[in-house]
């Protein structure tokens, strides 16, 4: 595979960042498209060395990495990165691409696929954290809301402790989760104080918007794309893997479990190691099944 090629595009309220990496002979199968949010290209380059046959497409969504936003809207809704990823891929080609979407992203390509279905072949989401679609909804929405009301009153530092505990929380999300006492921010590497910034691309840009997002059942049923529902081997009972159970039943999918967390396919990236040689070989088996 070639080194990627870094290019630019403007959008509507952004100016977005994509790489490209060639392979080193002609590729028979489709490009395919590597999409998280709020994580950013840097976390796919494990992964995408394992697609060396393919011409593999990574971007930063608007707001991550090197994409600069241009708005001054607090949020981005997953409609608008739905969007940046359709300008993409039009700018690459047009697709039909395959996807991969890991999180957020999921729950873009999901929005994605329901309003332009013939860009995208085959849809890889894996763990949507549809907040919606739990039977636990009330509760798992007071949450993330509340999260965020954290963030706007504390700052970073507290807020963030709720968020790591709350995607490795294992079952129901209390009704208290919010007030319960947690660990200290510096337990994670988090500051204790308050520097007065309200724009982190999770806390402030993406959390509300992805998490209370729900997909267009109706569209994705009807979509010509064939939509795959990853949920990991090793993350059952937490709440993005029982979301993404949701999704897969509320398309009446058997969903399709990729080894390792929610972070499966990691190579390192974020000091953080998945199973990603057997991710990759179940993500390809997945994009290749007819």
């Amino acid at each position: 595979m070639t080194e990627p090629v870094t290019h630019t595009l403007e959008v509507p309220g952004a100016v977005l960042r994509y790489d490209v990496r060639e392979p080193a002979t002609p590729a028979t199968a489709p490009p395919l498209l590597l999409i998280g949010s709020p994580m950013d290209a840097s976390g796919f380059v494990t992964l995408a060395g394992h697609f060396t046959d393919r011409t593999v497409i990574t971007y930063d969504p608007r707001g991550t990495g090197r994409s600069v936003r241009t708005d001054p809207a607090p949020e981005s809704t997953p409609e608008q990165h739905a969007d940046d990823v359709r300008r993409v891929i039009e700018a690459v080609g047009g697709g039909p691409v395959d996807l991969f979407a890991s999180s957020g992203g999921a729950v873009n390509a999901l929005a994605l696929v329901a309003a332009y279905p013939g860009l995208v072949r085959v849809l890889a989401a894996h763990e949507p954290p549809t907040t919606r679609l739990l039977d636990d909804h009330e509760t798992a929405v007071a949450a993330v809301n509340g999260i965020r009301e954290l963030y706007q009153k504390s700052g970073l530092g507290p807020a963030m402790v709720k968020f790591i505990e709350i995607v490795s929380l294992k079952g129901p999300v209390p009704a208290d989760f919010v007030s319960r006492p947690g660990p200290a921010p510096a337990t994670f590497g988090l500051p204790a104080d308050d520097d007065g910034s309200r724009d982190d691309v999770l806390l402030g840009q993406n959390l509300v918007t992805c998490c209370l997002y729900e997909p267009d059942f109706d569209a994705l049923r009807a979509a010509s794309t064939r939509i795959v529902v990853g949920v990991g081997a090793e993350s059952t009972d937490e709440l993005a893997h029982r979301a993404g159970l949701a999704v897969a039943g509320r398309l009446d999918l058997e969903p399709t479990v990729f080894p390792g967390n929610h972070a499966g396919f990691l190579g390192g990236e974020f000091g953080q190691h998945g199973d990603p040689d057997s991710f990759a070989a179940t993500l390809r088996g997945t994009l290749d099944r007819s």
